[in-house]
């Protein structure tokens, strides 16, 4: 039954003109109209004097980290590209995988020619009382081998095109730990410049309620205060001091690891950005969702697999058909050097052989069945990771634009209680008010700057992430790798 089974299949494929397997290409997505539930302003509103503008139709930009105008940040970013030991390894990973991609090429494709020989002595066996004892000689051999199978149902060709799309995949991951890397060296150098600048503030505010609660001691010691008075102010003294501790362990950690992003160690971590001296960039590419397929790495990468498993149910589906092979030596041999150079020691030999599967428990069948559904899942996988990438861009374009929207009232906040805080330091200067009404509305500032500052970091943090959401320009992503370099196609086979 099997047997008739596999020669049905194999006929059905050949009248099918040698469809062994899908033809690897990315299921049609949906082209959403914009990437977000509600359409995506043109620009944002102004914060700190800038507005960003959102490009689109525009492409993807390769090195999006000098839009900020920081030499510092374009520098940290170089070192990290260049040193880091994860990019390195995963560099020298991709470069394992095309060697090993070449040498499976040329072994499946190629015929293998090796050259051997072999020097002997030996006694045969020697029976008592049966004929003459048998002696002692010595045999010399010498030869070329050849062999090579015909890939007459593309085993082979299916296999090295499962090959090469896996390298395809190795080298889109590659690109996006690049990437990612820049943005994480962005966002740590980003947020450790946040930190330390909350922690200025921070410590301001400590000396504030500290200077606070000192003075309501002195009132409560002079019955001006109550006790209630003292103990608020000392209150409110210690929880500010408590949040340092935080601050600082948060901020060191930060630069731990931006240090080791850059491949140093922790105790060389590289000083702390000035916020001043970054610029918000104001234009921000958008590209088209259906460009986004070809730019986003991690999308390209699930395309890969996709051919990579295309071709595998090639593979299992070619193995249900017959193999040829053909072999071939000649050489020199003798009992001895003279007899094996000599015509009399020539030998040759040449052979064909031809297997057919005809049962083997199921295997094969089983084995084909479950390389579609692996092609299926890589199918849905594909799918999962582009309605991820247009979520990851809908959700990052919404929060730039909040952000904005956050920072300008955070800004305006900042700037009005600094002039109320100006007023009331003058009115102490002529007597009008106690100096305690002063701190207050110094620490009301301080408090509504530091605001201010996590809403910018919070900006200049998603606009690196939204350009990071782009992937790479569409030319990049195109020469990402040159493993097709082989000139494989999965697709093409003819029995």
């Amino acid at each position: 039954m099997n047997r008739t089974r596999t020669l049905i299949f194999a006929a059905s494929a050949v009248l099918a003109g040698c469809a062994f397997g899908p033809d690897g290409k990315p299921p049609a997505m949906p082209t959403p109209a914009h990437y977000g539930a509600q359409p995506q302003a043109d620009a944002t509103v102004t914060a700190e004097g800038a507005s960003q503008r959102f490009v689109g139709g525009a492409h993807a930009v390769p090195e999006w980290w000098k839009a900020y105008r920081s030499d510092t940040l374009n520098a940290l970013v170089d070192e990290g590209l260049r040193n880091s030991p994860d990019l390195a390894a995963a560099d020298k990973t991709l470069v394992a995988a095309r060697e090993q991609l070449r040498a499976q090429v040329g072994s499946s494709l190629l015929p293998s020619i090796d050259a051997g020989a072999q020097t002997t002595r030996q006694r045969a066996l020697t029976i008592p009382d049966f004929g003459p004892p048998t002696a002692l000689y010595n045999l010399f051999v010498g030869q070329i081998q050849a062999q090579y199978t015909f890939d007459l149902f593309g085993a082979a060709r299916f296999a090295n095109a499962s090959l090469a799309a896996q390298v395809d995949q190795q080298a889109f991951q590659l690109d996006a730990a690049r990437r990612a890397l820049a943005a994480n060296i962005v966002t740590g150098a980003l947020g450790a410049a946040s930190l330390h600048a909350q922690i200025d503030i921070t410590e301001r505010l400590i000396a504030l309620a500290g200077d606070d609660a000192h003075d309501t001691e002195r009132r409560y010691a002079l019955g001006s205060a109550s006790r209630a008075d003292m103990l608020t102010a000392q209150q409110n003294a210690a929880s500010l001091a408590a949040q340092l501790p935080g601050l600082r362990a948060q901020w060191l950690a930060n630069r731990h690891a931006l240090a080791v992003l850059l491949g140093r160690t922790p105790d060389q971590a590289p000083d702390d950005l000035e916020l001043a001296s970054l610029t918000v960039p104001p234009d921000v590419p958008l590209v088209l969702p259906s460009e986004l397929l070809q730019t986003r790495p991690d999308i390209q990468a699930a395309d890969a697999a996709l051919k990579a498993a295309a071709a595998q149910v090639g593979v299992a589906t070619a193995q249900l058909f017959p193999s040829l092979s053909i072999s071939a030596s000649m050489g020199r041999g003798g009992f001895s050097w003279p007899t094996a150079l000599s015509g009399a020691g020539a030998l040759w030999s040449i052979g064909a052989s031809l297997s057919a599967p005809i049962f083997h428990g199921g295997a094969l069948f089983a084995q084909r069945r479950a390389a579609i559904a692996t092609y299926d899942a890589a199918v849905e996988q594909y799918k999962q990771t582009v309605l991820a990438a247009f979520r990851n861009v809908a959700d990052t374009l919404a929060s730039l634009e909040n952000d904005a929207e956050a920072l300008a009232f955070a800004d305006s906040a900042s700037s009005k209680a600094r002039d109320a805080s100006a007023d009331a330091l003058a009115r102490v200067r002529l007597g009008a008010i106690p100096p305690r009404a002063a701190r207050s509305s110094e620490q009301q500032s301080l408090n509504a700057r530091l605001t201010a500052i996590r809403a910018g970091s919070a900006r200049m943090s998603d606009t690196a992430a939204l350009f990071q959401a782009m992937g790479s320009p569409l030319a990049a992503a195109q020469n990402v790798t040159n493993a097709d370099s082989t000139g494989l196609k999965q697709n093409e086979s003819s029995p």
